[in-house]
């Protein structure tokens, strides 16, 4: 007996880190948490899971959240939900056709583009490449290591000393493919473009941009499972709960609300501030700067720009100014496809959510103007994190209408 469990352990242990995840015919559903008795019963579930893989954690009353059900549990759930009636939408019924359609079956281009998604090795090969070509205006920075020792890389856009600098910082989460798309696309146009806005910002603005910043969940991603949220920290006692959600481990009111203190859960914290090798790499990285007028962190999905504070709905000092930069982004970026962005702050449009980069940078760096963009996809659309390939040069050009748009209303309130 002792035998065959040694034997189970070990497959679980080689589906969980050799094996490369599938999804054949997982259904995915999304839902709002209406009462403590549906909080309860999803934190219960998410505690013992058996099988079910929540995307977003359920942590308080109003909290969006999602999970991934597979086919053998797809009765039980239904009959979770009905019972406790909660109201859910199904947003997939084959997970896997999702992420099989997700890439192009044929790039037309052998060269790097934004035809496709690229992996941690090729975009760190394009920065290369694009350092040797840009050399007076890129400058590299190898600001640290990653927990599984990869390097994590910053490149800095110059065209003149003395500009007030915006802070961009990508793919905290790893599964969110097109914010590094979206990074890369705009560092390139900054360096490229002949449009006269954009030079505007070329011209006017330093630009640093980390276009991956948790290198080893985003590795991952590619490698072994496409769902993956957070970095790949060991956590000592709990060898199957791996990470820690970057997002909430910031040295400001860590842990204290929208975050987890359970190793297992998609937002664990961290056992305490900085407790990561890549978080705390980025804020000794950002302390070497001292005139970041903006810091902006780059996610999906739900089309929304959000800013300052996450631990309570308390407005933060300039909260009018935030939300009226915000409101001209949200105009930016509807002018050319019509994409909707909700605008507001973190607890108030989107959930409480304590540690996060924005919040910590704007409190403890006193950096003025901070924001989240939640790229596309919409919360009710049929893609979640996995947007196929055909819609990043959209995202990002509409991103890069919204920060035209932003740094202007910026500029007009005298932030720049």
């Amino acid at each position: 007996m002792r035998l065959l469990t040694l034997v189970v352990i070990f497959a679980s242990f080689y589906m969980a880190f050799c094996e490369k995840a599938r999804f054949d015919n997982y259904r995915v559903y999304s839902m709002i948490v209406e009462n403590e008795e549906q909080l309860r019963i999803l934190q219960e579930l998410e505690n013992h899971r058996d099988g079910i893989e929540f995307l977003e954690s359920p942590n308080s009353i109003g909290d969006f959240t999602e999970l991934i059900v597979p086919p053998h549990k797809l009765a039980d759930i239904n009959d979770l939900f009905e019972k406790y009636e909660i109201k859910s939408l199904a947003k997939s019924n084959n997970l896997q056709k999702l992420i099989d359609e997700e890439q192009p079956q044929f790039s037309s281009r052998a060269t790097f583009s934004w035809e496709k998604y690229y992996d941690l090795d090729d975009i760190y090969k394009w920065l290369d490449e694009m350092l040797e070509e840009y050399p007076n205006e890129l400058t590299n920075y190898n600001y640290g290591t990653s927990y599984e020792n990869r390097p994590l890389r910053a490149i800095k856009f110059s065209r003149k000393s003395g500009n007030p600098l915006i802070f961009i910082e990508s793919t905290i989460h790893a599964r969110e493919w097109v914010t590094a798309a979206t990074a890369t696309y705009i560092l390139n146009e900054l360096v490229t473009s002949d449009d006269p806005e954009i030079k505007e910002l070329a011209d006017n603005y330093d630009w640093v941009i980390i276009p991956v910043f948790n290198v080893d969940g985003y590795s991952y991603t590619h490698s072994k499972n496409r769902l993956w949220r957070k970095s790949r920290s060991s956590n000592g006692l709990y060898p199957f709960c791996v990470g820690t959600d970057l997002n909430r481990n910031f040295d400001f009111h860590h842990a204290e609300a929208g975050a987890s203190r359970n190793p297992c859960y998609e937002t664990y914290a961290g056992t305490k501030p900085f407790s990561e090798k890549e978080t705390q790499a980025l804020a000794e990285f950002v302390s070497n700067f001292d005139n970041i007028k903006m810091y902006i962190s780059f996610h999906s999905y739900g089309q929304m720009l959000l800013f300052p504070y996450g631990h309570t709905k308390s407005h933060a000092k300039n909260f009018h100014d935030m939300n009226a930069i915000g409101l001209k982004a949200k105009e930016g970026i509807k002018k050319r496809y019509g994409t909707n962005y909700i605008v507001g702050s973190i607890a108030e449009a989107i959930y409480l959510a304590s540690g996060s980069s924005i919040d910590w940078a704007y409190a403890q760096r006193n950096v003025s103007l901070t924001y989240s963009f939640e790229f596309r996809d919409a919360r009710n659309g049929n893609y979640g994190f996995i947007l196929p390939a055909n819609f990043i040069i959209p995202n990002a050009v509409e991103v890069l209408d919204g920060l035209k748009a932003m740094t202007k209303q910026a500029k007009s309130l005298k932030y720049f």
